[in-house]
C-alpha cells in the first residue's frame, strides 16, 4: 500500500530525493520533517490525480506561497478519513492544578486579548490557555483546533515562576504567531516568514519544529 502511494506521487511530480513516509494521524494530512521527508496520510492512496499532484506541489521547496497555499486547499479537500477511519481520539491527560492558577490564567486571557488588539488587529480567535508542570525545556506550545478540539496554547508553569511575566508575554506572543499562522492558512513552522514576523514583533524566532504541516479542517 505504502509503495502504491509512494509510485503515484513519483508519477505526479514529487522529486525522487524526497522520501515518503505514510502515516494515519487523525490530524495531520502532510507535513514536511526537518530532513526532508514527506509524511504524507496513507488515505491518499484512495485520491484521484489531480490530488496527488496537489500533495507533490505542496512539497517542492521552492514553491511560491500562493501556490503553496492553492494546493494545501486542494489536498485538504479529499476525505482522507472516509478511505481509513481515524482511530478514537486519545483523552488529553489532565494537567496538576496549582492554587494560584486561576488567577494566573486569567492574567494570561487579558494578555491574550491585548496582544492580539495590539499585534493582529484583534483578528486572531480567542483560544484554551492552560498552564503546564510538565514543561521542562519547552517554554510554550501552539497546538491548532480541529472540528472536535478547541486550539490549544500551553505555557511553562516553571517558565512563568522562573523568568516572570514580561518574558511570559513573549512566549505567549511567540505562540501567537503560530495562532496567525494556523488562522491564515500559512504553513505552521519555523521558517523565515515566522522569523520575519517575530523580527517585526521584537521577539526571538528559534524554537525547534517540524517545517509545517497541513492539518484536517
Amino acid at each position: 500500500m505504502s509503495l502504491e502511494l509512494e509510485t503515484r506521487l513519483r508519477a505526479a511530480g514529487l522529486s525522487p530525493d524526497t522520501p515518503v513516509v505514510p502515516h494515519t494521524n487523525r490530524r495531520v494530512l502532510v507535513t514536511l520533517t526537518r530532513r526532508g521527508a514527506l509524511r504524507v496520510h496513507a488515505g491518499f492512496r484512495f485520491a484521484p490525480d489531480p490530488v496527488l499532484a496537489a500533495i507533490a506541489r505542496w512539497a517542492h521547496p521552492r514553491l511560491r506561497r500562493g501556490e503553496r497555499l492553492a494546493a494545501g486547499r486542494i489536498l485538504a479537500a479529499f476525505p482522507v478519513h472516509d478511505h481509513i477511519p481515524p482511530a478514537a481520539p486519545r483523552r488529553r491527560p489532565v494537567l496538576p492544578v496549582d492554587p494560584g492558577d486561576a488567577g494566573r490564567l486569567e492574567r494570561l486571557e487579558r494578555l491574550h486579548a491585548l496582544l492580539n488588539g495590539r499585534h493582529f488587529g484583534g483578528a486572531l480567535a480567542q483560544v484554551e490557555i492552560r498552564l503546564s508542570a510538565r514543561m521542562r525545556r519547552r517554554l510554550g506550545e501552539f497546538r491548532p483546533g480541529s472540528s472536535s478540539e478547541a486550539a490549544v496554547i500551553t505555557l511553562s508553569r516553571r517558565h512563568l515562576r522562573r523568568d516572570g511575566w514580561s518574558r511570559t508575554a513573549d512566549t505567549l506572543l511567540h505562540e501567537m504567531v503560530h495562532q496567525w499562522q494556523a488562522e491564515t492558512g500559512r504553513t505552521l513552522g519555523h521558517g523565515p516568514e515566522f522569523r520575519l514576523k517575530c523580527a517585526e514583533l521584537g521577539i526571538e524566532g528559534r524554537a525547534v519544529a517540524e517545517s509545517g504541516s497541513i492539518f484536517c479542517p
